[in-house]
């Protein structure tokens, strides 16, 4: 019996008729309405022609997230009286509830991109809903991209509507309407239920959240303005917290309360967030929440929310190869989604735990993923489309090139794709895996190895990380969550059923491209692959259920090993100190509560702090911190590390600059882990000569010997370069390292330590930089004279060192001299810094003929009574120049 009364209390019927025009027209739609106005549930259920209106359709609903998937389906069936699975069903990763009545089929944006992938054209879909648009997440964004593509050349009968409460609509229409113009916006009223604003920041200032840490004060505050809630209104409270930690803390504050806490999250059982979907039973509640219940879900009986303005999201550190969750200020778009929670079904509240004059200052919407995120998965997705640069794709955001251009390389180690960037056939098997690629690369290539179970569970460990109660153990991890009875280790064995069935197919236990590490192709040739380190160390006692890989026989902590390294090459680490490690990538690792003034955790009597290699699982770095902090890894051997990566393997001469002088070793490494080293007698000339150049460009031109004459030669030539130019040549730090061997190719080539280079002598080579070849360098001394001969006749030395040329000289041998001295062919006055008789500065000028006019009288008066053996002639420019005193002149 279909719910009409409830339907008919839905606000967004109103827009429906303008919906339906659009998409009858043009095809596509943008539709914003805001929370609790039925645009999740009553519009897929009336395009579907479901509640009797307009023609029977088949609808496929995206949403971001499993538990907005289920919710989603589970409220359109209970409005048509029916199960999920019927007219209405669902289908998430590991999950499906649908037959062939279904007309309405609620996915995740994961399970659309696989579904687009095996069938771009949707054959028996009629319209796509992408829900909560607004939220940007990557999945999404490509799946509009991939739709609005297969609208543009395969089914342009598709029906496409971007629905969201706090979209950017603009954006969105410009992008579905596509050179037809921007898409029709439909908007829906909101709700009757006014939700009203208390603003209640902390008293005291908290520190601001960075990495995965928020302030224990402000979790305090929040706790104490959800007890404040309680006292102040009724109903139920929902209370948004960043992630699953802080909902733990704030939970453990609020022992004691008049009321059930309950906790939903991601990772919370299916059954717990069934049972906070489906109301309580009288008892007071409140439900700690990340952002999982800002979209698509109904709360029953929530009348308050508490919201601590923070999120959680990821963030990729290109340099170092990590992912890494980071906790950020939730955007004014998600404050207002989060407080919408509070009117679904009467008046409600919303407490800010922030000043209302911070609120401007929020970013308007969250950040979109695409910007900030891993893009391997995406690259991959986009290579498989056939658009690998995805410059053929209709997106609100193009994807970095630096970023994009990191996960290509990624995507070639691992066979995934080839050198011009399109998806192999290896890659195309991965992209169905429904795993990141490196997972997918671990799942293929474990299964020949040590076979499909074992393999299977150890990539569903690795895609969706344990609780931290497991331990950073990823070996003790595995053996705990097959003892486990909690919701991860339900979610697990799911997971790992569905990846044994994936790793069963035909074509993927067969170790093609299986040897592939990161930095490097799948190796087609007949070198060992990983099995010869794990068939060495087999366990006789291994079960015999795994018994289909090549070293089945391998124990749970070597295939743990083996299966984390495959995922993550470059991520094999070797001890350096307590506590530390060096990845293959160049990264350092510390094991979390080892660094200085670390704190303890669950794990620091695990084996992994006597290990001497390590297979880095999950690994994030910490704000200002240079090393990553692994979170999850395995022992392994150096014969693993070395089978699982040895695309980065090398062994060759190395010659470098150490210490004050060349070494030259033959070296060799695992990526940036040096394995073995020794001597090398007879090295190459040429690398000689690069290992001094490359330690005087790191110690600096110092290590020359420059002499006064050397300095005033250097001087000289910058002048020229700057007044002249060509061809005068460019004589700064940087210019003379990047030409050391134009200009010190010979004393280089005999150099091999600091005390060799500091013999050297930098003017003579200097010399050799001068435009000889031209001719030019003959005018050299006549361009930047380094002395001028002044009326007295002394030659006197320019100094070249500052913006203008100085010539420092007594006042009285320059009598006679009636103009400045000029240089660089008369393009620049010297500026004369004119001398007492004791050498003292007495005056400065470019201009010696207005000096001689205007202060040489000040000069004369204050000087001649202190120097009165010496001549001060009223004119001077007609007084006979001398070095001497007036005696000695007069003696001739």
């Amino acid at each position: 019996m279909i719910a009409r009364d409830a339907l008919a209390q839905l606000p967004v019927r109103t827009a429906l008729p303008a919906l339906r025009e659009a998409l009858d027209g043009a095809g596509t739609a943008v539709l914003c309405a805001p929370p609790g106005t039925g645009k999740t549930t009553l519009v897929p259920l009336e395009l579907a022609g479901l509640t009797g209106a307009g023609p029977r359709r088949r609808v496929l609903v995206a949403e971001p997230r499993r538990i907005a998937a289920r919710a989603a389906a589970r409220r359109m069936a209970w409005l048509l009286g029916e199960k999920t699975g019927e007219q209405v069903g669902f289908t998430v990763r590991g999950e499906r509830r649908a037959g062939p009545r279904t007309a309405v089929e609620v996915v995740t944006t994961g399970v659309l991109l696989q579904r687009l992938q095996r069938d771009p054209e949707l054959a028996g879909v009629d319209v796509v809903v992408l829900d909560e648009c607004h939220e940007r997440h990557l999945d999404a964004d490509t799946c509009a991209a991939f739709l609005l593509d297969v609208r543009e050349t395969l089914r342009p009968e598709l029906r496409l509507v971007a629905a969201s409460a706090t979209t950017d609509a603009l954006g969105w229409a410009r992008l579905l309407g596509g050179s037809e113009g921007a898409a029709q916006v439909v908007e829906a009223a909101g709700v009757s239920h006014p939700v009203d604003v208390v603003w209640a920041p902390p008293e005291r200032p908290v520190r601001p959240a960075h990495g995965l840490r928020v302030d224990p004060a402000l979790l305090s505050h929040v706790a104490g303005v959800v007890r404040r809630a309680l006292r102040e209104r009724s109903g139920d409270v929902l209370c948004f917290l960043p992630g699953v930690g802080e909902i733990g803390r704030v939970a453990g504050e609020l022992a004691g309360v008049d009321a059930e806490v309950l906790q939903v999250h991601g990772r919370a059982p299916a059954e717990v967030q069934d049972a906070v979907l489906a109301g309580g039973d009288g008892v007071r509640r409140v439900v700690l929440a990340t952002s999982v219940a800002e979209s698509s879900l109904t709360v029953p009986g929530v009348r308050v929310v508490v919201d601590s303005g923070l999120a959680r999201v990821p963030r990729m550190d290109h340099a170092r190869g990590l992912s890494a969750l980071t906790t950020v200020r939730a955007s004014r778009a998600a404050a207002r989604q989060r407080a919408g929670r509070a009117g679904r079904e009467a008046p409600g509240v919303v407490y800010r735990c922030w000043a209302e004059g911070e609120d401007a200052r929020l970013p308007a919407f969250p950040e979109p993923e695409i910007k900030v995120a891993d893009l391997t998965a995406f690259a991959l997705q986009t290579a498989c489309w056939g658009d690998p640069s995805a410059s053929g794709l209709a997106l609100l955001d193009p994807p970095p090139a630096g970023a994009l251009a990191a996960a290509r390389e990624v995507l070639t180690a691992i066979g995934a794709v080839d050198g011009d960037g399109r998806a192999t056939p290896r890659g195309g098997r991965m992209a169905r895996m429904g795993v990141h690629p490196r997972l997918a690369r671990a799942l293929l290539d474990g299964v020949a190895e040590v076979g499909v179970k074992r393999t299977a569970e150890v990539v569903a460990l690795l895609s969706e990380e344990p609780p931290r109660t497991y331990g950073d153990d990823l070996a003790a991890a595995w053996r705990t969550a097959r003892r486990g009875g909690d919701g991860y280790a339900a979610r697990w064995r799911q997971e790992a059923r569905r990846l044994a069935s994936v790793g069963a197919e035909p074509g993927v236990a067969r170790g093609s491209g299986g040897n592939a590490g990161a930095g490097g192709s799948a190796d087609s040739g007949g070198s060992a692959g990983p099995g010869a380190a794990v068939g060495a160390r087999a366990s006789a006692g291994a079960s015999a259920e795994a018994n289909t890989g090549a070293n089945a026989g391998a124990s749970d902590d070597v295939v743990a090993g083996l299966v984390a390294a495959l995922a993550f090459p470059e991520r094999v680490a070797r001890a350096r100190g307590v506590g530390g490690y060096l990845m293959a990538s160049g990264t350092g690792a510390e094991l979390a509560g080892a660094g200085p003034g670390a704190g303890a955790r669950a794990g620091d009597g695990s084996r992994l702090r006597d290990a001497e290699w390590l297979a880095v699982a999950v690994a994030d770095r910490p704000v200002a911190s240079a090393s990553a902090r692994v979170r999850l890894a395995a022992v392994i051997d150096e014969e693993t590390a070395r089978a699982a990566a040895r695309a980065l393997y090398s062994s060759g001469e190395e010659v470098g600059w150490s210490d004050g002088e060349v070494v030259a070793r033959t070296v060799t490494r695992l990526g940036a882990i040096e394995l073995s080293s020794r001597p090398l007698a007879a090295p190459d000339p040429e690398l000689l000569r690069d290992a001094v150049v490359s330690g005087l460009r790191r110690e600096g031109l110092g290590l020359l010997r420059w002499s006064p004459a050397a300095q005033a030669l250097r001087q000289r030539m910058a002048f020229l370069h700057r007044e002249v130019g060509a061809p005068w040549p460019d004589v700064s730090d940087a210019a003379l390292l990047e030409r050391a061997w134009d200009w010190l190719g010979i004393e280089l080539g005999r150099a091999r330590r600091r005390a060799d280079l500091e013999r050297i002598d930098a003017g003579q080579a200097l010399n050799r930089l001068l435009p000889w070849a031209t001719g030019d360098a003959a005018r050299f001394d006549a361009l930047a004279p380094e002395r001028i001969e002044v009326p007295s006749g002394s030659r006197i030395r320019v100094d070249y060192g500052g913006e203008q040329p100085v010539l420092a000289v007594k006042l009285q041998e320059l009598f006679g001299w009636h103009e400045s001295p000029r240089v660089a062919d008369g393009r620049v006055p010297v500026l004369v810094h004119l001398l007492s008789p004791a050498g003292r500065p007495a005056a400065v000028t470019a201009d010696l003929a207005s000096f001689w006019r205007d202060g040489y009288r000040s000069v004369r008066a204050e000087l001649r009574g202190r120097y009165p053996k010496h001549p001060w002639p009223e004119d001077p420019t007609t007084a006979e120049p001398t070095r001497h005193t007036s005696a000695r002149l007069k003696r001739g």
